[in-house]
C-alpha cells in the first residue's frame, strides 16, 4: 500500500500493516489480482487469530 512519498522515493507498507520501506517510483506497479487476494486472505486470517484489529 502506498503511504506517501519522501524526496525521490515512494513509501510503501504491507497491506496488513508493518514497517514502511522506500522504493524508487519507476519500480512501483499495481499488485496483481492473485497478490491482492493473497494479501487479503493473510490479513483476514491474522484478524481471525486476533493478531490485528
Amino acid at each position: 500500500m502506498v503511504m506517501g512519498h519522501e524526496g525521490p522515493y515512494v513509501q510503501l507498507r504491507p497491506l496488513g500493516g508493518g514497517k514502511e520501506w522506500d522504493c524508487a517510483p519507476d519500480t512501483v506497479r499495481r499488485a496483481t489480482a492473485a497478490e491482492r487476494l493473497s494479501a487479503a486472505t493473510a490479513c483476514a486470517n491474522a484478524r481471525s487469530r486476533g493478531e490485528v484489529p
